[in-house]
């Protein structure tokens, strides 16, 4: 038994922990876990516990169902809503066949391969995303609703902005997990709210963002709230975002950032910003992968359509805020928190990583609102359009090879299976809006 091992068992033993969940996420980045109690935590250390994988979205078919969850020691976290009634512990777990093999279907084993190919070409892929959510009141039942819980502004305070100490509760709750909280306020719509914390290695990042809605929920619960990560809950107003800022470093300096070259932005910074464009329709299957997120996607508010991208503009889909030196960055603005980051951050770094290889150029930045351009001015500039649909958008993705081999044969399978699924599901609904037109009329 390893020290690290030994030491982190003294820790269980010390927090008086009594269950450990092994948590891990689906192919749709929807938490999963397995609970066990305290006295399995070596086994679980040191061989792995095993679970049937088949009911599991994405994972596996029934005939080779047997999967092995194999904790990362560096997750270990108290969970610090259940301290008092009973403390409970969390690892985020890799899943493995029972060979030891890595399974390909686990999304933070994806994100891993995308890291190693940056480490090999001599980078570290930093990400730092800034989730907006809904706290929406629950009925008399206990059932979500999309009843607000404040009637708050941007940057609003209380008492109009109801759930400052909500807020403040998740932040506290994040704080004893180990992130590091950079600012958190009240967004633009009714009841909608954002947290942001300190960017980092984009696989420590996608585990904090998995961590970061299953401690927001839970929390949210605790206090009578249902919190909603759902790109778009109301029609008329903003949606939620989760814009991704990325960049890259080598021997701790930022490779985006050159001083002397215009907008001090690095060759390789535009090589990667183009490479993001490039294959910027396939991106967005995967950082906006339901049927709902499209309904942020559209102009007339905040979220990105074109394919377009700028040094302040914040309707281009890129953005390169104004920040330099260490913290010289592009902002990937389309996708939403309903996304697997774990299969987002992969996927952008492999066409960021495309367009350094290729030396891609980039368009000319819009420094315009390009929602208040022409169509023909538009087709002037080349600006393209995003994907307006799911089932486009899951197209684009099939057509991409590099993505395609990004993410691998077995989860292209799944998401492509669950776009089918949900796109036809969708389009035979009776949605209200057609009863309310056509019933009467016709």
């Amino acid at each position: 038994m390893s020290a690290d091992v030994t030491k982190t068992l003294e820790r269980i033993e010390a927090d008086n922990v009594k269950f450990v969940r092994l948590q891990f996420s689906d192919i749709q980045g929807l938490p999963k876990n397995v609970a066990i109690p305290a006295w399995q935590a070596e086994k679980a250390l040191t061989e792995g516990i095993s679970f049937d994988g088949s009911s599991i979205e994405g994972f596996a078919r029934i005939e080779e169902s047997d999967m092995v969850l194999k904790p990362d020691i560096s997750t270990y976290a108290l969970l610090p809503w259940r301290r008092e009634e009973c403390p409970v512990a969390r690892f985020i777990c890799d899943v493995h066949m029972p060979d030891g093999t890595p399974f390909e279907g686990d999304p933070r084993y994806i994100l891993k391969k995308a890291l190693a190919e940056a480490k090999e070409m001599g980078y570290t892929f930093n990400t730092g995303p800034e989730l907006e959510f809904f706290l929406f009141k629950l009925d008399e039942e206990g059932m979500p609703t999309i009843v607000p819980q404040d009637r708050g502004s941007y940057f609003d305070l209380a008492p109009t902005d109801l759930a400052e100490d909500v807020r403040s509760e998740i932040v506290l709750a994040l704080t004893d997990m180990g992130f590091e909280i950079e600012a958190s306020h009240h967004e633009v719509a009714e009841s909608q709210h954002e947290i942001d914390f300190k960017y980092g290695d984009a696989l420590k990042t996608a585990d904090n963002v998995i961590t970061f809605k299953y401690a927001t929920k839970s929390i949210a619960l605790q206090n009578g709230l249902n919190a909603t990560f759902m790109a778009k809950p109301k029609s008329g107003i903003c949606g939620s975002g989760m814009h991704v800022n990325a960049s890259l470093f080598r021997d701790g300096e930022n490779v985006f950032y050159d001083p002397e070259a215009p907008l001090q932005l690095s060759e390789t910074a535009l090589h990667f910003i183009a490479g993001v464009l490039e294959h910027a329709k396939s991106i967005t299957r995967i950082a906006n992968p339901t049927v709902n997120s499209y309904k942020r996607l559209v102009p007339g508010y905040e979220a990105p359509v074109y394919v377009s991208w700028s040094a302040q503009n914040r309707t281009a889909l890129v953005r390169v805020p104004s920040p330099r030196g260490k913290s010289t960055r592009m902002e990937l603005r389309s996708p939403d928190p309903t996304c697997n980051p774990y299969l987002t951050f992969a996927a952008i770094l492999a066409a960021g990583l495309d367009g350094i290889k290729k030396q891609l150029v980039p368009p000319a930045g819009v420094n315009q609102n390009i929602f208040e351009m022409t169509d023909e001015e538009r087709s002037r500039s080349h600006i393209d359009t995003l994907p307006g649909d799911l089932i486009t958008a899951n197209r684009h993705l099939l057509e991409d090879t590099l993505i395609c081999n990004t993410l691998g044969s077995h989860v292209i399978d799944g998401l492509n299976s669950i776009a089918q699924m949900e796109w036809d599901s969708f389009r035979t609904a009776v949605h209200p809006w057609e009863i309310e037109q056509y019933l009467t009329r016709f």
